[in-house]
């Protein structure tokens, strides 16, 4: 597990403090304090940066309220009219447009640090022996708040339910229930892959290119979810005694659920939320995009927290378990906010997003469901 001992960067200009959040201790510090600030690659980050100012500049996009926005958009405007070229520019950038503010939970002193990535897996447009499981798009009869929702992908923390016979809104189905054939018959089925643990894996990435039996890849992104809190069902399996912590991993966990198919469902069952996909593309090559509307940038962007602002920049201080790496590699590097997801919760919470496929699955430290 790794650990964000970060400094969350807030742009000049706002009229009020810009940082200030629940539950959030901020500690003003120099560039100086940062360690590993000055052998950072700058240009890298700040094409990041430009990329997550194009949904600012959108004169057709509703301004967010909140202030950080303001002082965004200034460094924004900045940003596209400075002709940055080299890492020194870019560099001087950040420090003259922005400040470093340590961010914590109160009473912390570090954050918590994951990764996720967008796996590439084999499936099926139609069920068959070998590919058996599906991947559901946005049932019909979800609300949010209740209301029909929007085509806007649903926040991670929306309060969602359905109307039940009585016309009353309700919870809706678990994970459990449909497995056990809530949304049968509905034709919510996107397509179909090998187990159910695959799919769940997939559910906490938030994207996937399925490749289908003609070669075709079908890239699937984050729409909505049925409303209920995530339980890691790793934690679940060592509560239990059924695997041991120090035996923790993905792959341990798929083989246990291999070996004890009955107990699995009731296992998979604990962790009630359940991740609904749409179709983002075919055969496309691109990064995925994130929660903000811009394609991410493997190793520089991020997904917090969406009481931060979509935009705006971190600069990480870690020990990363990176495989193929000694042990505790230090990871000291400005990162983006650019997505966010349902496990993603408090004020120095970030999860990397190291890019796709098994290189990228290798690269980021190990997060078992």
């Amino acid at each position: 597990m790794a650990w964000l001992v970060g400094a969350g960067c807030m742009a000049y200009g706002a009229s009020v403090d810009p940082l200030k959040l629940p539950d959030t201790q901020l500690e003003p510090v120099e560039w100086a304090d940062l360690n590993g600030w000055s052998a950072d690659d700058h240009a890298v980050a700040f094409a990041t940066f430009l990329a997550s100012c194009k949904p600012f500049l959108n004169s057709g996009r509703p301004r967010d309220p909140r202030p950080i926005y303001e002082g965004l958009l200034h460094a924004c405007r900045r940003a596209v009219a400075a002709k940055i070229v080299g890492a020194a520019e870019a560099r001087k950038f950040f420090e003259e447009n922005f400040r470093p503010v340590r961010i914590a939970r109160l009473g912390k002193s570090t954050g918590l640090l994951t990764g996720y990535y967008e796996p590439i897996v084999d499936g099926s447009r139609l069920p068959n022996p070998e590919f058996h499981w599906p991947l559901y798009r946005r049932p019909r009869d979800l609300l949010v708040n209740g209301k029909k929702p929007t085509a806007v992908s649903i926040p991670n923390r929306a309060a969602v339910g359905r109307l039940n016979l009585d016309k009353q809104v309700v919870p809706y189905h678990d994970r459990l229930a449909i497995e056990n054939g809530a949304l049968d018959g509905q034709r919510l089925e996107i397509c179909w892959l090998r187990d159910p643990f695959e799919a769940m894996s997939l559910e906490i990435e938030g994207s996937v290119r399925v490749r289908l039996e003609d070669g075709t890849l079908v890239r699937l992104g984050y729409d909505a979810h049925n409303g209920y809190n995530y339980t890691s069902i790793g934690r679940i399996l060592i509560e239990r005694n059924l695997i041991r912590r120090d035996e923790m991993s993905t792959d341990r966990i798929k083989r246990w659920m291999q070996a004890n198919p009955d107990l699995a469902k009731e296992v998979r069952g604990t962790n009630k939320l359940l991740v609904f996909f749409r179709i983002t593309g075919l055969n496309n090559e691109d990064e995925p995009m994130g929660a903000q509307g811009v394609r991410l940038t493997p190793g520089r962007s991020i997904a917090v927290d969406n009481r931060h602002v979509y935009g705006t920049p971190f600069f990480v201080e870690a020990e990363l378990p990176i495989a193929d790496s000694r042990s505790d590699a230090r990871f000291h590097r400005l990162m983006v906010a650019q997505d966010t997801g349902s496990a993603i919760v408090g004020p120095a919470r970030a999860d990397i997003y190291w890019g796709a496929g098994d290189a990228a699955a290798a690269t980021q430290a190990p997060n078992p469901p």
